[in-house]
């Protein structure tokens, strides 16, 4: 595991960002944790690594990850932003029971943005998808 932490860090330093242990560690833990966390579910995991760490660190590095395209911050409205590291093309399939969210792979819909262009003029610069449903585990409790 690591060599996409690797090559991700090796970006960063190219737009002349230091590397910091902490940063290091904010980044590692999103790249392995599937479960796209929020800033304090990340805060909460490092803490004991870094005890001087705070909440706003963790935004602060966030941000900046957002800025270098590294990480995409999934807004739903309700709760807190949860952070992806994954930014390949893919989408969202979320649990309305426990907000549970996976990510599912299709090929790209580029065939929606086009014709999503042709049809309002606008210059399409990237798409959001999200499915709804409910995940097996709660679709189990309720059996």
């Amino acid at each position: 595991m690591g060599s996409g932490v690797q090559h991700a860090l090796e970006q960063l330093k190219t737009t002349g960002v230091r590397i910091t242990p902490q940063r290091h560690a904010i980044l590692t833990y999103l790249m392995e944790a599937m479960n796209h966390p929020t800033a304090d579910d990340i805060y909460r995991a490092l803490e004991p690594q870094f005890p001087s760490m705070s909440v706003a660190t963790v935004y602060n590095n966030l941000k900046m990850f957002m800025e270098a395209g590294m990480v995409r911050e999934l807004t739903y409205g309700d709760n807190s932003s949860r952070f992806d590291a994954n930014v390949s093309d893919h989408y969202h399939v979320i649990c309305q029971e426990c907000g549970k969210i996976e990510d599912f792979s299709y090929s790209s819909l580029h065939e929606v943005e086009q014709r999503a262009e042709l049809a309002t003029g606008f210059k399409i610069h990237g798409l959001r998808m999200e499915l709804y449903g409910v995940c097996k585990c709660c679709s189990e409790k309720q059996h």
